[in-house]
């Protein structure tokens, strides 16, 4: 056969499979104010192409039934409220679809920039975020090329924003460690909700968090608002989907990461509450039988979230939410040691991470005011165990590692609108931390395990917050407030002032500034390092170390240049100080260079760091099934150490570029979908210390040249992943059948360098090649 005949012979026949039945779904949802959340009776809401109108009931409601399936655009108004259309809402026949439509009130009904909420998709939810600020749908991280329903993967699709490494989901925003991102859920602070994480980072090798669970979320990464603390990189705002409190309904998914299974559905006819459950179980073993993953071990994981939804009238509602995850990797290598290629063959381990949230939520309204109030228990247990073999299969231990938290968390949040113009939000966070972090590894490969903490105890981080909103005009939006958190080990605290200006030009275009000051805690274990002095003393030289702090500066600018196709300019620089630094002027090691949580060294808060630079991006949001994002960024990362000398942080890979495009082909009848998605990075290596081989040589381990820390920048990056999909709606059932391929072109991407002592060289790391995810769901 001629190859050029497959492909379309492969959609003919794809799209042959298709009955000649029309099969039908159901739209549904909830019409509210913004920022109350009070159901509005008597809008107006109508859906296209069908031009079908109906009005929202005494509760806010409304419904469309027996609607055939496919993508439709839904417009609403409300005297008095900006209108609303939402575009590409698609219906399948296997599940409802059902909305919550948040209307934003007008200052002047009479206003010459009475806009559409559609010409702005990304807009965030939070709408006291004005600047470095944009919602995700669900929708995209089920789209995007090999985002495989990760919110962190789907992230680096922004602009500036890349990823850490491929094996991992990890971030760098804006030239930042990963360490600097906040995640929170349903209001509440959360612990990092990824399997095979590391202690103390934001990543991890696969997303606890179910796509089937979440609804849209902001993504914040830059002068974030009042409300958020304890971060100075970025924030990960995570909102739940309530499930159907109609009907009962199922989603099996099933493909090589392991199997998905969730339900949902009322408690009963009577009642509006609703459950949602979903649970997971996988093993990598197939991709490692496959040659995909280099891996000797066995590697597991599994959770469990949920969302319950329980209204009780005049009391308010109540929620009840969370995640539970399990995994674990156990690598022994391989006894022959004929078959030991590097000294890497020699290593064996066995490597844990559990976290887990659970939280309640309860809210209370007004008519002018709601109040939020939600209590959260969390815990995170990590563990890793390595061994050496020496040539006679003597087993050398090399690390061990113990860290264990448990959080008790209340936050309590009040929204009160004294009118269209002013509208204040304020609320208090607590924390209460349980902790427990044993670490012991040596100075050098090779040589004898040395303990470098050994603590558990307790403490607690207090944070208040207080904001307001004013708007003179439609044009005119005037944020200010002010952030306070305090440390309760050492009393460390700040006082954040934080403040942003909005200002719609036109119709088109709107220019926005912002500034926040920004602080974040040191992870626990960093606080209990240990230090032996003569005479056998041990001192805690970390103890007393105070927040990283930071100010960010942002400037922004939007301009829409058709309908569904957006530009944005941001141009922001971030100053970092009170940065933890080795207490040695001999040394360059800074916490803006770290990825996780392994520093043993005695620190100061004597460094600096400042990023600066320049974003572009134009987005066409999708339409006529097609879209398309092209971003690009030029930036600055650098910090000083105590010798005060400016150097490139570990991050400074100084540009990224990303392409962002999808396709859709439906059929006639609207049954059948083929997707086709494209992601392509190119980026800027990150930096690595230079190596001294002769002194290493002469070691038996890597010794680095210091004083030339980052020098030594990696080859550019550059990552190309793929997405096809099928999915068929048929009666009162849709199933999907997608394949993600990551990095298909299986480029060799540079991680780093190290020393191997077997062969007494330099050796190069390299990162992931090329991985397909085959997956199949049914949702019905």
């Amino acid at each position: 056969m001629n190859p050029k005949n497959f492909i379309p012979l492969l959609f003919f026949f794809l799209f042959s499979l298709t009955s000649a039945a029309q099969f039908k779904g159901q739209l549904r949802g909830l019409a509210v104010e913004q920022l109350l959340q009070q159901p509005l009776s008597g809008a107006t809401v109508t859906l296209s192409p069908l031009k079908r109108t109906v009005i929202t009931d005494a509760e806010g409601l409304f419904r469309f039934t027996d609607i055939p399936v496919g993508a439709y655009s839904l417009t609403i108004s409300y005297t008095g409220y900006k209108e609303v259309v939402l575009e590409n809402i698609q219906v399948n026949s296997g599940k409802e679809t059902v909305l919550s439509i948040p209307m934003e009130a007008v200052i002047k009904a009479e206003s010459e920039v009475l806009l559409q909420v559609s010409s702005k998709k990304n807009k965030p939810l939070n709408d006291m975020n004005a600047v470095s600020a944009r919602a995700f749908t669900v929708e995209e991280t089920q789209k995007y090329a090999a985002a495989v329903n990760d919110p962190l993967r789907m992230a680096v699709a922004f602009p500036g924003v890349m990823a850490g490494e491929d094996g991992n989901n990890s971030i760098i925003i804006r030239g930042n460690s990963p360490v600097g991102l906040l995640w929170r859920m349903e209001g509440l602070d959360i612990p990092n909700p990824n399997h095979f994480a590391m202690p103390g980072n934001s990543g991890g090798g696969i997303s606890i968090l179910s796509a089937q669970l979440l609804a849209n979320s902001d993504f914040v990464t830059a002068a974030f608002a009042s409300e958020y603390g304890n971060a100075i990189s970025g924030v990960f705002d995570l909102h739940l989907r309530k499930g159907n409190n109609e009907k009962r309904e199922y989603t099996i998914q099933a493909g090589v990461l392991g199997l998905n299974a969730a339900l949902e559905g009322p408690f009963s006819k009577k009642y509006k509450g609703s459950y949602l459950v979903n649970y997971r179980y996988s093993t990598l073993s197939l991709l490692t039988r496959l040659g995909l993953i280099d891996n000797n071990g066995i590697t597991n994981f599994q959770d469990l979230s949920y969302n319950i939804y329980l209204p009780a009238g005049k009391a308010g509602t109540f929620t009840l939410f969370g995640f539970n995850g399990r995994s674990d990797q156990l690598y022994e290598a391989d006894k022959d040691s004929s078959k030991w290629e590097d000294r890497s063959d020699r290593y064996s381990y066995d490597f844990f991470s559990h976290a887990s949230m659970n939280g309640m939520t309860h809210t209370l309204k007004g008519n002018k005011w709601s109040l939020k109030t939600g209590i959260g228990i969390s815990a995170t247990r990590t563990g890793f165990k390595e061994h050496l073999y020496l040539d006679d299969l003597t087993q050398v231990p090399t690390w061990l590692d113990r860290y264990n938290t448990r959080k008790w968390v209340l936050n309590s949040t009040l929204n009160y609108k004294f009118s269209k113009k002013l509208v204040v939000r304020a609320g208090v966070i607590g924390t209460l931390v349980k902790y427990s972090v044993n670490q012991s590894h040596p100075d050098h490969d090779g040589e004898p395990l040395k303990l470098r903490v050994n603590t558990k105890g307790n403490s607690s981080l207090q944070q208040v917050f207080a904001q307001a909103q004013f708007r003179p005009s439609e044009k005119i939006t005037l944020q200010a407030g002010m952030h306070y958190i305090r440390v309760a080990l050492n009393n460390s605290s700040a006082a954040e002032p934080r403040a942003s200006v909005k200002w719609t030009i036109n119709k088109r275009s709107g220019l926005a500034f912002g500034y926040g000051l920004h602080s974040q805690a040191q992870a626990w274990g960093l606080y209990f390092v240990q230090q032996e002095r003569p005479g056998g003393s041990i001192v805690l030289p970390n103890k007393n170390l105070g927040l990283t702090r930071a100010h960010h500066y942002v400037l922004s600018y939007n301009y829409r240049l058709a309908p569904n196709l957006q530009a944005k300019a941001e141009l922001y620089y971030q100053d970092l100080f009170n940065v933890p630094v080795s207490v040695y002027d001999s040394s360059t090691l800074s916490a803006l260079n770290i990825e996780f949580n392994y520093l043993s060294d005695p620190m100061t808060n004597k460094g600096r760091g400042r990023n600066r630079g320049l974003e572009l991006s134009v987005e066409r949001y999708l339409h006529n099934d097609f879209y398309l994002t092209l971003t690009g960024s030029l930036y600055q990362s650098k910090y000083k150490a105590l010798d005060g000398i400016e150097r490139n942080t570990r991050f400074n890979g100084n540009y990224i570029s990303t392409l962002i495009a999808g396709k859709d082909f439906v059929n006639e009848r609207k049954s059948k979908t083929v997707g086709l998605h494209i992601k392509t990075i190119y980026a800027g290596g990150l930096r690595n210390t230079p190596i001294d081989a002769s002194a290493s040589s002469a070691a038996g381990y890597a010794v680095y040249y210091e004083k030339q820390a980052f020098t030594l920048k990696n080859p550019d990056y550059f990552r190309t992943d793929i997405r096809a999909s099928i999915k068929w709606n048929r009666r009162r059932v849709t199933s999907t059948l997608s394949l993600d391929i990551q990095n298909v072109s299986n480029r060799q991407n540079v991680f780093g360098q190290g020393w191997d002592k077997d062969k007494n060289k330099i050796v190069t790391y390299y990162q992931m090649g090329l991985l397909p995810v085959l997956n199949y769901k049914i949702e019905f």
